[in-house]
């Protein structure tokens, strides 16, 4: 009974901030609770606390992880985990999916998936909740980093799970984005963009096991072939691909010394930090305009007028520029409503 009204016990700004830092696990979860709920109330206590948590933030080398479906990158990232976690490291793994407003949460899976690596004690697996709120994932998702870096983990994977504008999202959060394809580099290359391969600073096939090997290899061979006509998406790095196998284990180890690799140069030429300033400066933009697209929609006058300016659109009596132009100054008009 003691246990349970502990555990049911509301905990203070102090709470959250001393549990993270003690790298307490059942505090990190509670914690991203906090900052995913969409709560005003909430957000003011979230922000406090990150804002705590912030100096102790940033140690850590952050990962994207993104592939063509089927691709096997939970597999992936489970042996990838798992060897980090063996030589010593902390790991945190956060999925973000723009499409779980629709799936309605079908990515709490990834721990189903990543079975084994949920039970290593150095991990901590989190799948992110359904868009909608300011920001959306990739607030939270953002903000989660900063937590589990603050919480002592050293290597941050986030994982995409839905497709599209999702890798650039990650991309925008992350030092390293690494690309997960099949073999049959040809056939796979017409269900992917090649704006996404231009994000990429490296491209594992994984799966490279039994019959699969040979076909790998032709894979790596063509997809290097192609990422040497491309622009490197990190200045100074010339992106490469690898063959990998999450079954067996093969390839891990390389992956690992490529992005050591990567973020020894670019610590060394001073991308590694300008990136992340630059990813900072513009996160704080789409904060604003996020926010100011919220007061908009949600400005009592604006929404009053808003049905009436539509039917004079269609009805052709109002071009789209004009219209914009009136409802922007029906909202500067009354500056007293709330941002």
């Amino acid at each position: 009974m003691d246990h349970e009204n502990k555990r049911k016990k509301k905990l203070s700004e102090d709470d959250y901030v001393n549990g993270v830092l003690e790298g307490n696990r059942t505090i990190l979860a509670q914690t991203i609770t906090l900052i995913e709920s969409n709560s005003s109330a909430h957000m003011n206590s979230a922000q406090n606390v990150l804002t705590r948590l912030l100096p102790h933030s940033g140690r850590s080398i952050r990962i994207g992880i993104t592939g063509v479906p089927g691709a096997g990158k939970s597999s992936l990232i489970e042996s990838f985990g798992t060897y980090l976690c063996e030589q010593g490291h902390k790991v945190a793994v956060l999925t973000i999916d723009p499409s779980s407003t629709i799936t309605k949460g079908s990515i709490l899976g990834d721990k189903t998936r990543m079975d084994s690596l949920s039970k290593n004690p150095n991990a901590f697996i989190r799948p992110s909740a359904s868009g909608g709120s300011l920001g959306g994932i990739a607030r939270k998702t953002r903000e989660s980093m900063l937590v589990c870096e603050a919480a002592g983990y050293d290597v941050i994977l986030i994982e995409t799970v839905g497709v599209g504008q999702s890798e650039v999202q990650v991309r925008s959060m992350v030092d390293f984005f690494l690309l997960v394809m099949l073999t049959g580099a040809g056939d796979e290359l017409q269900g992917i963009k090649k704006g996404i391969m231009e994000l990429a600073d490296s491209i594992v096939i994984n799966k490279a096991d039994g019959q699969n090997k040979l076909k790998a290899k032709a894979a790596k061979a063509e997809f290097n072939r192609i990422l040497h006509l491309l622009q490197p998406s990190t200045p100074g790095w010339s992106s490469k691909a690898y063959t990998a196998s999450a079954l067996l284990g093969e390839g891990i180890e390389e992956i690992w010394n490529e992005i050591n690799a990567f973020k020894n140069l670019t610590t060394e030429s001073g991308y590694f930090s300008l990136r992340r300033q630059k990813q900072m400066i513009d996160w704080m933009y789409n904060m604003v305009f996020e926010q100011l697209k919220l007061s908009f929609m949600n400005h009592e006058s604006v929404k009053l007028n808003l049905k009436s300016i539509e039917s004079s659109i269609v009805n052709g009596e109002l071009t789209a520029t004009s219209a914009a132009n009136y409802l922007l100054s029906i909202f500067e008009s009354n500056r007293k409503e709330p941002l």
